[in-house]
């Protein structure tokens, strides 16, 4: 049987908000088996469970942010893209702020801390959301296009191409596919780190936003160039980082997806639409498990490799 997977001990981080400039704390711990991923607001008088769904996504403007109620947590979407990365199915996420903390910029750190915590095996099998018909959303036309599309595929395979009209962006790969069954995500995707342009971090400061960011934590260009000085951490790490915020956005509907993703200039929002498309086409999908791993797809059966 292909199993769930939890941590096999709690384990902790300190950082700040990218955009509230917050001062935050989270604690992974363990789960039981069905729980899925919660996000748990301890800093609250009384703590508030937020569970992740694709409907529970309220605000996918700048990243992605979860809501129950009054409560919301923000930027969820680096911390989900490792859990989807190492196959994590269930984990309690008590956070002391709204918003996860922004750690190195990429899903490394939070690499790193989930497998220091261990990964446990748990006595119940993973449920994975199969795709049998292809899904599609669109947006716009001519130079404002943008599309998301998900195809029957067994296994899990991205693909994403992005479009800036940018000297140092347009110098590095603007397309990359990765295949859980043939790449390493803690090697090919986790270290790519969010970017930005000098200009609109100005602008976001001023309406209050980004106060966390720098060039610690994310990839900063003026109108020419990169300006941090180890330069990219891989030729074509803008567009990976889109790859691994795609796998976070998407693995928000709380299943791993056996599917072919691919996007042109795809982002939050667009991705959450697909979900929701997803979950209104009842016909195009199906829950599976695998009691035999060996039928299961390359990749999934072993928990995921360290560095």
């Amino acid at each position: 049987m292909l199993q769930q997977r939890t941590l096999k001990s709690l384990t902790r981080a300190v950082g700040v908000g990218l955009h509230s400039g917050q001062r935050v704390e989270i604690t992974l711990r363990p789960a039981q088996p069905d729980t899925g991923i919660v996000f748990r607001r301890v800093d609250l008088p009384q703590p508030v469970d937020i569970p992740i769904s694709a409907m529970a996504v309220s605000d996918t403007r700048l990243a992605s942010t979860l809501s129950n109620g009054d409560a919301k947590v923000h930027t969820v979407e680096h911390l989900m893209s490792a859990c989807a990365g190492l196959g994590i199915d269930n984990l309690y996420v008590d956070i002391t702020a709204e918003e996860v903390p922004i750690l190195d910029g990429s899903a490394a750190s939070f690499v790193f801390l989930l497998q220091s915590a261990g990964i446990e095996l748990q006595n119940a099998p993973r449920r994975f959301i199969r795709i049998t018909k292809p899904i599609e959303v669109r947006e716009g036309q001519g130079a404002t296009e943008k599309w998301a599309r998900l195809d029957p595929y067994h296994g899990y395979k991205l693909s994403f191409e992005i479009d800036f009209d940018h000297p140092a962006v347009d110098t590095t790969g603007q397309r990359v596919e990765f295949d859980m069954s043939v790449h390493n995500y803690s090697r090919d995707i986790a270290r790519a780190r969010t970017f930005g342009f000098t200009k609109d971090v100005e602008m976001m400061r001023a309406n209050g936003l980004a106060l966390g960011g720098g060039l610690d934590n994310a990839i900063v260009m003026d109108d020419y160039k990169v300006l941090n000085a180890g330069g990219l951490r891989y030729d074509d790490e803008f567009v990976k980082h889109k790859i691994l915020d795609a796998m976070g956005d998407l693995y928000i509907l709380g299943k791993p997806l056996l599917a072919a993703y691919s996007a042109f200039r795809s982002g939050h929002a667009l991705n959450n639409k697909l979900l929701r498309e997803l979950l209104n086409r009842t016909d195009a999908w199906e829950t599976v498990t695998f009691d035999n791993e060996k039928l299961a797809p390359r990749g999934f059966a072993q928990p995921a490799r360290a560095w």
